[in-house]
């Protein structure tokens, strides 16, 4: 029994010393969390937010562009090529009178992002449906007016043989009749008369004959003329299309690294997109040598940016780094982003140097200096009270309530122009016996008044 009273009051003294322990640790922690010291040194005035990496310049992966096509394209019978110049998707009809219309395209398989490629090598692959079935429809025509146009030759070769020989005997009809004119000039003048008619009616029956033939010949010529140009409007039309159908498989510009492409509203065309026929642009390969970051500024401090100004700029990726940069631009016209309703401001950071290890869409942290005072005294911003007055002042360690004068502020810190030296040890917020502290600087107020 005496035993375990023993060991009950060692446990007890145990508990006790480690409270003090902890609590004076605890205090000593609180203490010095509990102060500031007023530094000298470089002051950054700064406006500060997030932004995203992207190419200064890169070139676009392009959809299939279909150009404009010739007067010869503007066939009656057999379809015929349009088109819109600069790209997107033109259906090209195969009935008369310029049947055409805009399709999207639909991305059907494309590399990973990020996919390093050189160029000429695959990108992606969109659907063909469409135009496929298009070209299937103007071969069938092709082959139907090239059979037509043989057929029509040889049914002409046949029709003016029939004329020619029709000539022919109708020649011998003359001839003939010619004959009994010469026989029957000893004959009565009535006989003679008679044949005399008979020579004329074949004469003129020979004239129109050829006559007959010859506009029939300009026909036919008409006609194989007509059906030739349909043929050939028909034939650049398959050509056409198989062309524009070999752009369907999309290979690499030049040498980069494939991005996605962004639509209007920030969403990446994969597989399963569709490309509008005005904006036929599929991924991009940037120039990774000149990159910049693009952070948006709220409107109440886009007034202080300007272009010119130096960035410092962290990237998340690359946390031991840092870098430099300059403002470029600042947009005229504010934008509410997404979970935001204020209005924010682009603006555009030249990153300094190159650094092949950046990649767009990298996100980055960007100060912009707006103002630098190189030698300057400055404490947190918490370590500054102000009276009903208005009055400025810091809780000094030595039981001392300074005036200060306040000169520019950051984010974190205020410059002190007047009231507190380098090295000065002041309080984060006020002490419980702030009360007991002796105002001191009143001649800092005075002086500021005069």
């Amino acid at each position: 029994m005496k035993r375990t009273g023993i060991i009950t009051a060692t446990v007890v003294v145990l508990a006790i010393v480690a409270l003090f322990v902890f609590n004076r640790l605890f205090t000593k922690k609180d203490k010095v969390n509990l102060y500031a010291e007023a530094k000298r040194g470089l002051f950054e005035i700064t406006v500060s937010n997030s932004g995203s990496l992207l190419a200064e310049k890169s070139i676009d992966i392009k959809g299939p562009e279909l150009q404009q096509t010739s007067e010869a394209g503007q066939s009656q019978g057999g379809g015929q090529g349009g088109g819109r110049q600069g790209g997107g998707g033109m259906m090209m009809g195969g009935g008369r009178g310029g049947d055409f219309h805009m399709v999207d395209f639909k991305i059907t398989d494309i590399v990973a992002e990020g996919t390093v490629v050189k160029k000429g090598d695959y990108i992606a692959t969109l659907d063909r449906t469409t135009y496929g079935n298009t070209l299937k429809d103007a071969i069938e025509t092709l082959k139907t007016l090239q059979n037509n146009i043989e057929l029509k030759i040889l049914d002409t070769a046949m029709s003016l043989t029939t004329l020619r020989d029709e000539i022919k005997n109708q020649k011998y009809a003359v001839e003939e009749a010619a004959i009994e004119v010469d026989q029957s000039k000893y004959e009565p003048p009535a006989t003679l008369r008679k044949a005399q008619l008979s020579l004329n009616k074949e004469q003129r029956a020979l004239e129109q004959k050829l006559k007959s033939y010859k506009l029939r010949k300009m026909q036919i010529a008409t006609d194989i003329k007509r059906q030739k140009t349909s043929l050939a409007n028909q034939e650049q039309l398959v050509k056409n299309l198989q062309e524009y159908l070999a752009q369907f498989r999309i290979t690499a510009p030049s040498d980069g690294m494939v991005i996605y492409k962004k639509d209007r509203l920030g969403t990446k065309r994969k597989a399963g997109s569709s490309i509008n026929p005005f904006d036929n642009v599929i991924a991009t390969l940037p120039g990774l040598t000149s990159m910049l970051s693009k952070v948006y500024v709220s409107e109440i401090e886009v007034s202080k940016v300007i272009p010119g100004l130096k960035v410092s700029i962290t990237v998340d990726a690359f946390p031991d780094k840092s870098y430099t940069g300059t403002v470029i631009s600042v947009a005229n016209i504010g934008e509410v982003l997404p979970n935001s309703d204020a209005k924010m401001f682009e603006v555009m950071i030249r990153v300094d140097g190159t650094d092949l290890t950046l990649r767009p869409d990298m996100t980055t942290w960007n100060k912009i200096i707006l103002k630098t005072i190189p030698d300057a005294v400055y404490i947190p911003l918490e370590c500054v009270q102000a009276g009903a007055d208005s009055i400025q002042y810091v809780y000094k360690k030595n039981k001392t309530r300074q005036i200060v004068i306040v000169g520019e502020l950051n984010d974190k810190n205020a410059v002190v122009k007047q009231g507190l030296e380098e090295g000065t040890q002041v309080f984060l917020v006020p002490p419980d016996d702030a009360a007991s502290f002796r105002l001191v600087g009143q001649n800092l107020v005075a002086g500021s008044k005069e």
